[in-house]
């Protein structure tokens, strides 16, 4: 497809991995490497149960606490892609796409050859961000034991919505999701003009064109976990 053939190009790629359930399928697909930095079927989030698989990768939608706008704030922007890169020094991953939207963000990472700890990395990131950003602000937020004990200070949903990646078709379709979401939510009116989203760094690797938006709406009527 001509978006691998990008791809390739664009990118110094390795072949990751990936599982379906059936063990006897194996997919190969481009894992790209590049870090952000500053220069299904609706389950109910109480019955959601995770897939521990090494070497995943994955699609993840985060939400803030009660859908409040906290990303409308520029500080806050640049204390959650801060938390991003502290969690990453210590415990490493390939985040290979991601937007960040006012009130959630999704995005998309490839965990070590060896690790599975997902949730690790959204406690650390989550409770990093917490962190600072109180501090920034001068104050802290009010929080329940439950969210005290998890040290998310009132600023995130408690958990998060993940997607395992299973093929090169699944993983062109959650990585167009994500950088076509600004327009989805009525943000902007094209991909580009959306600040907070890995689509311009995918623009000057050619990967995208800078005018490119569906001439449809993309299916959403996936389940994304928003």
């Amino acid at each position: 497809m001509l978006f691998l053939k990008k791809l390739s190009i664009a990118f110094i790629v390795s072949n990751e991995r990936f599982k379906s359930n059936n063990s006897s399928v194996k997919i190969y697909v481009p894992s790209i490497r590049i870090f952000f930095n500053a220069g299904v079927k609706s389950i109910k989030m109480t019955d959601y149960r995770r897939i521990h698989m090494k070497g995943k990768t994955s699609f993840f939608t985060v939400v803030t606490y009660n859908r409040m706008p906290l990303f409308s704030n520029r500080l806050a922007v640049d204390t959650l892609r801060s938390s991003i890169r502290e969690t990453h020094q210590k415990y490493p991953f390939d985040l290979e796409a991601i937007c960040i939207l006012p009130d959630h963000l999704h995005c998309i990472w490839t965990l070590p050859e060896e690790d599975e700890r997902s949730g690790l990395r959204w406690a650390s990131i989550k409770s990093r961000f917490s962190r600072l950003f109180a501090q920034h602000q001068q104050m802290e937020k009010p929080a329940s034991e439950s969210r005290a004990k998890r040290r998310e200070s009132g600023y995130w949903q408690s958990r998060f919505w993940e997607h395992v990646i299973i093929s090169e078709e699944d993983y062109i379709k959650h990585f167009d999701y994500i950088h076509y979401n600004p327009v989805k939510h009525g943000l902007t009116e094209k991909p580009g003009e959306w600040e907070w989203s890995t689509f311009r760094k995918y623009v000057q690797t050619g990967v995208y064109d800078e005018e490119w938006n569906p001439y449809s709406p993309l299916n959403t009527d996936d389940e994304f976990g928003e």
